[in-house]
């Protein structure tokens, strides 16, 4: 019998002493959230990668994702003992105001090749940074009669420094940006005022954004717009006013959907005391003022508003 086990003890200890080679790439940690950066500046995190196995392992390259995010100060090769760790640095540099999420990756000879690690930040803009304003940041326009127009006014605002806006646009034909010579530069706490012009070409409800491009950080400033195309109703408005002193020699007639904004809708001077407007829409109230234009071509200001409800059917 004792015979017989010592033949099974030595082939026991020959599969003990047996080398296993393996090679193993771990981080620590895997995820990092960089939490608010403002924008401009930078804010740098350590990975702690280690060689877990008992083979030399060999970091052969590297790539990441995601903007604003970089590798620091590690170059690719590079070589790990059994048991040893590096600190991989990573940077994230926010461009602009938000949140992002990227990824790194390295490749090496570890029996998995691929090592992926997360991260998140925010950037935030720098308190002293210029910022544009759009208000109101949400402009409905009401019922428009298809084939006429209505305007509404948008106040832009620079703060903390001057904003330059170069260009702007609108994602829908429908609604038009107007009054704007750019390149225009607006002073830090100024203000200027934009034209936007709704024009339907068909019953149903519109909507798009206009949007400004600038160099304040949180570019492009957007403001959101909605209307409604109604088609043209039987319903007319018929105004009359007083005549003017003697040396007038004809008349303006604003309409508006919103008291205190209003849009020209005769296309040539009037003569007479009187107007019919008949591209009102069914359901919608309406304020309207004229004006008197002299020999000189000199406009007056507003007269008193005059308002009309337009029945719905």
């Amino acid at each position: 019998m004792a015979m017989r086990a010592f033949p099974l003890v030595a082939l026991l200890f020959c599969l003990a002493s047996a080398p296993i080679w393996a090679q193993d790439l771990h981080c620590e940690p895997c995820w990092h959230s960089f939490g608010k950066v403002q924008v401009g500046t930078s804010s740098s995190y350590s990975m702690q990668l280690s060689n877990t196995g008992n083979k030399t392992l060999r970091i052969t390259s590297e790539s990441e994702q995601g903007q604003g995010f970089s590798f620091g100060r590690f170059q690719v090769p590079v070589n790990l003992k059994p048991g040893a760790s590096i600190e991989l640095p990573i940077i994230f540099t926010p461009t602009a105001k938000g949140y992002s999420h990227g990824s790194f990756e390295l490749v090496s000879t570890a029996k998995d090749p691929q090592l992926s690690m997360f991260v998140t930040g925010v950037g935030e803009a720098n308190s002293g940074d210029p910022q544009l304003g759009v208000s109101p940041s949400t402009l409905n326009f009401g019922n428009v009669t298809v084939g006429s127009n209505a305007s509404l006014q948008a106040t832009l605002t620079a703060s903390n420094a001057a904003v330059t806006i170069s260009s702007d646009q609108s994602t829908s034909s429908e609604f038009d940006i107007l009054g704007l010579n750019l390149p225009v530069t607006i002073p830090a706490g100024q203000i200027l005022q934009v034209t936007i012009q709704f024009t339907p070409n068909a019953s149903g409800t519109a909507s798009g954004k206009a949007g400004f491009l600038s160099n304040a950080t949180n570019s492009p400033t957007v403001a959101q717009l909605t209307g409604t195309g109604v088609a043209a109703s039987s319903h007319t408005v018929d105004l009359s006013w007083d005549a003017g002193t003697d040396n007038i020699v004809g008349y303006n007639v604003y309409r508006g959907i919103v008291q205190g904004t209003y849009q020209q809708i005769n296309t040539a001077l009037d003569s007479s005391t009187n107007y019919t407007d008949s591209t009102v829409a069914s359901g919608t109230t309406y304020y309207y003022v004229t004006t008197e234009v002299n020999a000189k071509g000199e406009e007056s200001g507003y007269s008193n508003v005059a308002k009309a409800v337009i029945p719905s059917s």
